[in-house]
């Protein structure tokens, strides 16, 4: 087996580190994946991140030293440029600047889907389920006909919402359904990524139930 010289900083829920792990399982990469509590984090830990969040990505270099990388699209922007396997980016100028445009807007989306998930009161809920459907109705004008985002290849904007989709398919069909509804290149691009293997390889085959405990520890409306 190939030695890795990539180590993957990592927590079983963070969808921030699924963008990295993606990336690395679509690049075809042998990596290392170090778990760690941030609700108690080491001291090594704490010596490596400047922000104190994961993702991370250890490099080893040639000369034995050790380079690490923080931030999840710095890490997954190293990535495409350094390692083989498909590319996820567009060869066209234009396209490409759009495309990182729309992952910035990911971000925007994964805040209001967060901040929906972790209601513990009916107004946030409310509040937060309406801008994530906003955004999604944003998104339905830009998606492509299918599969993925772009077309027919997997890309880095696929890598970055796949995270967000995942949550809910997690949920109770009767709350997930109606937020997608009448969006049907959503809802296409939706299974496609739930159905991809790296999108599935991710994350651990406990990933679920962590994300309910998670729910039920933060007295989240969901949680019940």
């Amino acid at each position: 087996m190939q030695e890795s010289s990539l180590t993957l900083i990592s927590h079983p829920l963070c969808p921030f580190v699924q963008r990295a792990a993606i990336v690395l399982l679509e690049k075809g990469v042998p990596f290392e994946r170090i778990n760690v509590d941030l609700a108690n984090k080491p001291d090594w830990f704490r010596a490596l991140s400047p922000t104190g969040k994961v993702p991370l990505l250890k490099v080893a270099l040639a000369d034995g030293r050790d380079a690490t990388l923080f931030e999840s699209m710095v890490i997954c922007e190293y990535l495409e440029e350094t390692q083989s396997g498909g590319r996820l980016y567009s060869e066209d100028s234009l396209s490409r600047a759009q495309q990182r445009a729309w992952i910035e807007f990911g971000t925007a989306t994964l805040a209001d889907a967060w901040q929906f998930l972790n209601a513990s009161d009916g107004a946030t809920s409310d509040a937060k389920r309406a801008a994530f459907r906003d955004k999604l109705q944003q998104l339905e004008t830009a998606v492509a006909a299918e599969p993925y985002f772009s077309g027919v290849a997997f890309g880095m904007v696929d890598a970055v919402y796949a995270p967000i989709f995942r949550y809910f398919d997690i949920l109770d069909p009767t709350v997930s359904q109606p937020i997608f509804e009448g969006l049907p290149r959503i809802t296409a691009w939706r299974g496609a990524l739930a159905a991809r293997e790296s999108v599935i390889a991710a994350v651990g085959e406990d990933y679920a139930e962590r994300f309910r405990q998670h729910l039920r520890l933060h007295k989240a409306l969901l949680a019940s």
